[in-house]
């Protein structure tokens, strides 16, 4: 469709700022208290929103966080619902964001390369 622009770029970082509020202040569900929300993504006719998230938790623990979040993602389309001016609260499809993970392996990987070995020139 032409004409959309950037809105659903701005409707994506004004849910991911409301998410961050509410998982902070009202979400009840114990393991909700570790996540943050990194990135959210949504579809060009609004309807769903794409969420990215990452849990300072063991990785055994994710699929607990993943389970909570699936059991409030109503409570959170409605407490969204109520914050946004759209017509139809987006579905919430969240997605566990391993980024974090990534770059504490590749950070320990780099300080396992021994310090002052300099590479021999090939001339």
């Amino acid at each position: 469709m032409k004409g959309r622009g950037d809105r659903p770029v701005r409707v994506g970082e004004r849910i991911r700022e409301e998410l961050s509020l509410l998982l902070l202040k009202k979400a009840r569900d114990p393991g909700l208290s570790a996540v943050t929300v990194t990135e959210v993504s949504v579809t060009p006719d609004l309807r769903i929103a794409h969420v990215n998230y990452s849990a300072l938790v063991p990785p055994e623990e994710r699929p607990a966080v993943a389970k909570a979040l699936r059991r409030s993602s109503g409570f959170l389309r409605r407490e969204l619902s109520h914050l946004l001016d759209l017509r139809y609260a987006p579905d919430l499809q969240f997605h566990y964001d391993d980024s974090y993970d990534r770059g504490a392996r590749i950070d320990a990987i780099l300080r396992g390369i021994p310090e002052g070995k300099e590479v021999p020139d090939e001339g």
